[in-house]
């Protein structure tokens, strides 16, 4: 149990040493930042007071800090030039840099809006423009909707006459259905009557030859 306790106690302390952590160089004169990690190492830069750094590692033995900048740039500086907040002095100097700039932004912003509103005042060109613009934009608004409602009143009329152009041709086809129906009873009837009249013939034929016989019996028996 012990054992295990100590290795999670060892894990812990690695991983808190593995994580970056930033430190600020103090209000010193600008310090050496330099390429190896000792006092005769080239100088990559030096670095203003209150300039922050990212701790990559850390050698107690020569004292320096393995660190770099914020544009990425790594090299050495002893620990001892290093704090972990930045001082009062830098802090209020940000701030004072920080407050001229808003100051800075607020007199430009304010002669903006100052030069706006003397824009927009009445009778000045800028305003009888936008007025001009704003007619110009009724006046089209107005255009679209009659255009619009022209456009429906076609719509509907389009609809209709095409509801009527459906409703013509299934009249017709209804008319030319009827009008082959008609035919055919016609041809129908026509050959009914040719039927009857074939019958009625014959029937005559076999009719009138036996009257014309019994018309001459009769005539020899007066004799």
């Amino acid at each position: 149990m012990k054992k295990i306790l100590s290795s999670f106690f060892i894990l812990m302390l690695t991983f808190g040493s593995a994580q970056a952590t930033t430190v600020y160089v103090t209000d010193n004169l600008d310090l050496a930042f330099r390429s190896e990690e000792n006092t005769r190492g080239k100088i990559i830069k030096l670095l203003h007071p209150g300039t922050p750094l990212t701790v990559i590692s850390q050698n107690k033995e020569t004292g320096f800090i393995h660190a770099r900048l914020d544009n990425g740039t790594e090299g050495y500086i002893l620990a001892r030039y290093t704090m972990k907040e930045p001082s009062s002095h830098f802090q209020l100097d940000t701030s004072n840099k920080k407050l001229t700039l808003l100051e800075k932004e607020n007199t430009t912003l304010k002669a903006e809006l100052d030069s706006l509103k003397t824009s927009l005042t009445p009778g000045t060109s800028l305003e009888q423009s936008l007025a001009t613009e704003r007619d110009h934009l009724a006046r089209e608004l107005s255009e679209l909707k009659q255009t619009a409602s022209s456009a429906v009143a076609l719509r509907n009329q389009r609809d209709e006459l095409q509801e009527r152009v459906v409703n013509v041709e299934r009249e017709l086809e209804q008319l030319k259905l009827e009008n082959k129906a008609l035919g055919d009873s016609s041809r129908q009837d026509w050959f009914l009557y040719g039927g009857m009249l074939s019958l009625i013939g014959v029937i005559l034929g076999f009719i009138l030859p036996k009257l014309g016989w019994r018309r001459r019996s009769s005539s020899w028996d007066t004799y």
